[in-house]
């Protein structure tokens, strides 16, 4: 059992190791080649509410 609790601590630390050197490792999910801005998501309804009121 100390066995599998040792090797589990090996591959974790290489894993880590290896993710370190890895230079710019992008951890966040699928994006499915679609570049999302949530800036200009949250800009447009106060431009559609300016362009309504004139």
């Amino acid at each position: 059992m100390w066995k599998i609790a040792l090797a589990f601590a090996v591959f974790a630390a290489l894993a880590l190791f290896i993710l370190s050197k890895g230079g710019d490792v992008d951890m966040g999910g699928e994006k499915h080649g679609i570049e999302v801005s949530h800036e200009a998501s949250a800009s447009a309804p106060a431009a559609v509410a300016s362009a309504a009121s004139q």
